[in-house]
């Protein structure tokens, strides 16, 4: 299904609330004490500016009238009601929404999935969004990745997996400079050294290897990087609008790998038809793939691609909403974001047209700790953090009611405009209010598009 901005109005299952009200012998929609009033609660697991930016968009649901987080952070109160809960432990998780009695649970990191929350929400009758740890595995294995891309025939880079030193310089002779070296495992965004210094390629495989996973050296993609993310029941893929992340720690793609720190939506270079191919090229057949399998993805299935000469590659999976991609994603999207995680839950994205968007552009800009993405510096107070657009990720509320800083992304500050020059502007006047000792970021966050400089392989 196309979800090309101005699409008709979404149609969303009227019963798609029904699972987890039955699962608590409550009437579908019923506010307590009631039999007639619709009343939707969603519990939303994490702690990041991700988690935050879904509770801004699930406030905007007209559908959703209660919100709780755990375990959130000093951003996140203002929104929903905020439990504590280890966030790795699926016990713990499935503990607290039992307790909550929620209509509907948004699972927001990855490691929870890929660990079977899941797993362990739908074993006691509570209606999740995201796939279970069978199906997560396409993020927590970039190996078993790759070989799900081979078997549905879905274009991506050549690569070979290494389990011993002995390994590493045939790969990397194999898929030749620059070399491109990622860690097998989950590693947070930060596992990937890019690089045609062969000593530090080497270095990072060895560092990999170490830690006790298996590393995938992989060709080299020379393109620009696009994110697309679609909302799956296992059989339907809806995508969202494609977006474009900043990996790198410094201005002009400098430095270390980091989470991301920034991202922008929609791109206006991006090939016309680009959404319709790469759900008929990637989403589609590895749907079905993983249907094949017996693992069926269900949730919000994340297609990290490369635009090369040949066409759209895929460099990366995740099983999970991408940060900072989904702060700009979700600010755009018209569409009540509750019915539709939660007819995707329900296992029936049938009814669902096309999504609706708003006729602008959003960019966001990440506010990181002194030190990042080494050790972050942590603890130090933060001034004007409070605004509007500024979602919070690596914060924590102080006695006094002061925030402090808490991790290595600590804020992500969210603008829109008319185009993406007006909200990059926007964006940047707000970070520029925010104080926060030995803090950075990058200030070229969607500059080279909004200038129209970004060229793709193969394109006029």
């Amino acid at each position: 299904m196309s979800t090309d901005a101005g699409g008709a109005p979404v149609s969303v299952l009227g019963d798609s609330w029904s699972v987890a009200a039955a699962a608590r012998d409550e009437p579908c929609g019923a506010q307590p004490g009631t039999d007639t009033l619709r009343y939707v609660r969603i519990l939303v697991i994490g702690s990041g500016a991700r988690e935050h930016a879904l509770l801004r968009a699930l406030r905007r649901d007209p559908g959703v009238d209660e919100l709780h987080i755990a375990p959130g952070n000093a951003g996140t109160g203002t929104l929903a009601t905020a439990h504590q809960v280890d966030p790795t432990d699926p016990t713990s998780i499935a503990d607290l929404a039992e307790a909550i009695a929620p209509d509907l649970v948004v699972i927001g990191p990855e490691v929870p999935l890929v660990n079977g929350a899941v797993d362990a929400l739908r074993a006691r009758g509570i209606a999740a969004f995201g796939p279970n740890a069978a199906a997560a595995r396409i993020e927590g294995s970039k190996a078993f990745a790759k070989d799900v891309m081979a078997a549905a025939g879905v274009p991506t880079a050549a690569a070979v997996s290494v389990t011993t030193p002995a390994a590493i310089d045939d790969a990397l002779d194999r898929c030749g400079s620059p070399y491109v070296v990622k860690d097998d495992g989950l590693a947070a965004g930060k596992g990937v050294v890019v690089t045609s210094d062969r000593a530090a390629a080497v270095a990072h495989a060895h560092a990999v290897l170490e830690s006790g996973h298996p590393v995938l050296v992989e060709e080299y993609l020379a393109g620009p990087e696009v994110s697309l993310f679609a909302v799956c029941d296992g059989r339907i893929a809806i995508p969202l609008l494609p977006a474009q992340d900043f990996k790198r720690v410094g201005d002009g793609d400098t430095g270390p790998n980091t989470g991301g720190m920034g991202a922008y939506a929609p791109l206006p270079w991006a090939p016309a038809g680009l959404v319709d191919l790469v759900q008929r090229t990637v989403l589609d057949p590895v749907l079905a793939e993983m249907s094949f399998r017996g693992t069926p993805f269900s949730g919000l299935l994340y297609a990290g691609l490369v635009l090369t000469a040949t066409g759209p590659k895929v460099i990366e999976f995740n099983c999970r909403f991408g940060d900072p991609e989904t702060q700009v994603v979700l600010e755009l999207l018209d569409t009540p974001l509750g019915s539709l995680l939660a007819a995707a839950a329900a296992g029936d994205l049938s009814s669902v047209g096309y999504l609706t968007w708003r006729g602008a552009a959003a960019v966001t800009v990440v506010v990181a700790a002194e030190n990042y993405p080494g050790p972050p510096v942590t603890g130090d107070v933060i001034t004007s953090a409070d605004g509007d657009g500024v979602l919070h990720a690596g914060t924590k509320r102080a006695a006094d009611g002061s925030v402090l800083s808490a991790g290595g992304r600590v804020l992500s500050v969210v603008a829109t405009g008319g185009d993406l020059a007006r909200a990059r502007a926007s964006a940047y006047e707000m970070v520029g209010k925010i104080g926060l000792r030995g803090s950075h970021y990058r200030t070229d966050i969607a500059a080279a598009a909004a200038e129209g400089a970004v060229l793709v392989p193969g394109t006029a």
